[in-house]
């Protein structure tokens, strides 16, 4: 078992973190409120060549998800219509299609209902509040507004010298100074930012286990970094978002409860930060303009996303 200081560290950070309250009493977005339109129109003038990364992985059937959380199926993709010339022969034919998929199996944001603890979400509601048919009541993902924002890239792994980080390797605060020095540019309120692990790397080579276990990732510390910064959501490029097997034996997803039921922060996994990556080093650039809006489900505790980068 793990030393009761361990679990008394992780109450002490949510503590510090704790955004409840902060937009009022009914606030559903949580650090979203931080993309003002002065946050927006900032990040619209770091467009200087209008190179376009998109940092979705495809939706496909050997997907990223293995069976390790039950129910997060791959997409599974149907064809309901083929050629179907529905006004009669000769007619214009149609062909359509119906997928069957997780909200979380590929590349996609965690709503803030996405985990609770201690009986509560985000903003000191009820985790009672999502319910088998409705979802969620409060902090569905269809309340975020239109995610668009700057984007920093905070490539750890390169700024380790890495190609990409171990699977035990715990990304700390030190690591994430580290890459903001190598990015050149100071993580700013508002901002989205990207934390680039290289793990994507085994998935992309075709080894989805090597992917998804074990996985380096965000650790305990880094929470209390982004509040410090009021960044608007994080995202990264493994498929836990943190560190797993976890820094703590026995205290499993703290940062997800750190960062989505106290700070009310989204944040995202399996984004393919590969291209984009690699074109920030070679132009030293590591700001841009990103678009990542999620899939408006009603209820949804996570979604889907396409983002994109502008350069």
């Amino acid at each position: 078992m793990p030393a009761l200081t361990d679990f008394d560290e992780f109450r002490d950070i949510a503590k510090r973190v704790n955004n409840w309250g902060r937009w009022g009493a009914a606030d559903e977005i949580g650090t979203l409120n931080l993309i003002t339109p002065e946050v927006v129109r900032a990040a619209v003038a770091t467009v200087r060549t209008g190179r376009r990364f998109t940092l979705a992985l495809p939706l496909q059937q050997q997907g990223v998800q293995t069976g390790l959380i039950p129910g997060r199926v791959n997409p599974l993709h149907t064809m309901t219509a083929l050629n179907w010339e529905m006004f009669g022969p000769g007619a214009i034919a149609t062909s359509d299609d119906v997928v069957t998929m997780g909200l979380q199996a590929a590349t996609h944001w965690d709503g803030l209902g996405h985990v609770s603890h201690g009986g509560r979400i985000w903003n000191n509601r009820p985790a009672a509040s999502i319910t088998p048919h409705e979802g969620a009541a409060f902090s569905g993902v269809e309340k975020a507004p239109p995610l668009v924002s700057r984007g920093v890239l905070l490539d750890v792994a390169r700024a380790r010298g890495a190609t990409r980080l171990a699977g035990d390797h715990a990304v700390t605060p030190e690591d994430l100074e580290a890459a903001q020095e190598l990015a050149g540019t100071a993580v700013r309120a508002g901002d989205v930012v990207l934390v680039r692990t290289g793990q994507i790397q085994y998935y992309l080579g075709g080894d989805r286990e090597a992917y998804s276990f074990p996985s380096p990732g965000l650790s305990l510390r880094t929470p209390e970094w982004f509040h410090a910064r009021d960044v608007a959501a994080v995202a990264n490029d493994t498929l836990t978002f943190e560190i797993f097997p976890p820094e703590v034996d026995g205290l499993y997803l703290p940062v997800h409860a750190l960062d989505l039921v106290e700070m009310g922060m989204m944040q995202g996994q399996n984004w393919n930060l590969e291209a984009l990556a690699a074109d920030c080093a070679e132009d030293g650039v590591y700001e841009f303009l990103l678009s990542a809006p999620p899939e408006p489900f009603t209820g949804g505790v996570g979604a889907p996303v396409v983002p994109v980068a502008v350069k």
